[in-house]
This record gives C-alpha cells, structure tokens and sequence, in this order.
C-alpha cells in the first residue's frame, strides 16, 4: 500500500475537494476527520490508480479487507464515507458515477437492537457520579440520558445555548441543523449551577458550556472518558452488568427507550432525538420481556 504521503500528492485535487465538500456540507470536525481517514486508507488499496477508474470491484475488494478485523458496523460507516467521497467529486466534476453506490449496505446493522439501560438502572448510574466536578459531570450525564444529546452536541454546547427563562437547550445536530430541546426542571436546575461554578477559561472569547480543569472547551474524548469512569464504577458494584457495553451513545439509546416505554408518539421521539427520518427512530421501538409478560396477562384462556 502508498503511504500516506505519497496518497496526499497523487490524490492531492480529489483529496482537496473531498475537504472542502465536507466542511460545506456541514459535516462535524469528528465526521470529516474520521472520513478523511477512511479515504485516505481507500485510495491507498487503488495502488495510484485514478479515482475515476476505480469501480464496484475495487470498493467492494477495499470493504472485505477491512471486515477481517472489523465488524458489519465498520463496514458500513466505511461504505459511508467512500460514497461521500465520490458524490462531492462529481459535484466538482472530478468524476461522473459513484462506484460506491452500487455495493449494498450490510443488513446485520438494521437487525440490532440498540443496548440501553432500563430507566431504574439509569437513576442507579447517576449515583456513581462524583469527585471534584461532580455536578458539571452530572450535567453532562442528565443531557445525555434524559434529554437525548448526542456527545459531539454536548462538547459543541455554548452558555448562549442554555435559556433558562423558557427552560430549553438549542442543540447543533448532525448536518448543522439546530434543535430546541424543552428541559425538565431538575436539568435546568443543574444546569443553572453549572453555569455559575463554570471554570474560567483560558481564553476570555472561550463560550464552552463545558469547561476543562485547564480551561478549554472539555473534548469529545474527555467526555467520553468521563462517561466510562462512571460506567466502570457501576459495573463494579452490578456484576450482572459486566459484559455489556456501555457508552455515551447508549445514554441516548435509554432516553429514546424511556419514552417510547411511557407511551411517548414516535413522531415527538424523532424530533427530541433530532432525526432526519422517522426510520432511524424506529429502531428503539423494540419490546422488552416485561411488556410481553403484560400482553400476555391479557389473555383469558376457556377452561376446558
């Protein structure tokens, strides 16, 4: 395979094009930065050849090299940023199909269902939330798992996002696309605390909701780790709950669980969550053995 470098001056239009496409396109930093990678690990398998020559073949040859070590989840998000690469060079007119569209994606994803914590083990999680920043990572917490945000939405959180006269979050979602997120009250309560014990910044012009002890805005990998400190403390003490795999990203599974749990219209789940299409909400509409247990008490049997 090329190393990277010689990729950067063989490619260096389409690589360029592909930048500049995403960052209009109002991918996040995280997206563009993972994609890029993707990229750059997709052209060096073409071995120099052109882009415009590189067919269904050649991607779907790319795809099985990389599911050796790498699940269906993997796969797909590979496919993703390959088939966005060819769509902003012909958007640029640096090529005419995209060879990518024509490799399916895999359909193991779609049949998964979403790990979540039940709303009682969600309140027993909170618990283990604590040390010096105790109440900042709480906050963090309570955004993620009662009000639905994603990680990258509470790192790009600003203090002019929090009004807390209507008691609302405006949340920049995926493809830069805002959202107003209405807070239950103990969240603004917090939140209002957080605001006022908020570490000073390194940078007076610094609007991070979120600050670290070193006064930058606290990173999405910060967060993260934060996330799974908890998450450790917890599984320590809850044996049962040792092999599964808890992150950032199943707090808002458990959010979207909860209230589809409590009767909540899928639509208004859609929005809460910030989808795009009702679909992606649909995956969190699975039934759980306690509501089969109910549907089955139901049932009046003859006696015979």
């Amino acid at each position: 395979m090329t190393n990277k470098y010689d990729i950067e001056e063989i490619y260096s239009e389409p690589i360029q094009a592909f930048t500049i496409w995403m960052k209009q396109s109002g991918y996040t930093e995280a997206t563009r930065k993972e994609y890029k990678r993707e990229v750059f690990d997709y052209l060096s398998s073409l071995d120099e050849l052109p882009v415009q020559q590189a067919g269904k073949l050649h991607v779907v040859s790319f795809l099985v090299s990389k599911q050796e070590s790498a699940g269906d989840r993997t796969r797909n998000r590979t496919l993703s940023a390959i088939r966005s690469f060819y769509t902003s060079l012909i958007d640029f007119e640096l090529a005419t199909r995209n060879p990518a569209l024509e490799v399916k994606k895999s359909k193991t994803e779609k049949n998964k269902i979403p790990v979540y914590l039940e709303e009682q083990e969600l309140k027993k999680v909170l618990t283990y939330v604590e040390g010096r920043f105790r109440d900042r990572n709480l906050a963090i917490f309570l955004l993620m798992g009662y009000c639905g945000l994603r990680v990258g939405e509470v790192h790009r959180l600003n203090l002019s996002h929090f009004k807390k006269e209507k008691g609302t979050l405006e949340v920049l979602g995926k493809g830069r696309k805002w959202n107003e997120i209405p807070l239950p009250e103990m969240v603004v309560d917090v939140l209002v605390k957080v605001a006022e014990e908020r570490i000073q910044p390194y940078s007076s012009k610094e609007e991070a909701f979120f600050v670290s002890q070193k006064g930058r805005r606290l990173s999405i990998r910060q967060i993260q780790k934060i996330a799974a400190q908890v998450f450790d403390a917890f599984k320590q003490d809850h044996p049962q709950m040792t092999d599964m795999r808890l992150s950032c990203h199943k707090l808002r599974h458990s959010f979207a669980t909860m209230l589809l749990n409590n009767n909540v219209d899928i639509r208004v789940v859609k929005e809460l969550l910030g989808h795009a299409s009702i679909e992606t909400t649909m995956i969190y509409t699975h039934i759980n053995d306690e509501q089969k247990r109910s549907a089955m008490t139901t049932i009046e049997i003859p006696v015979i």
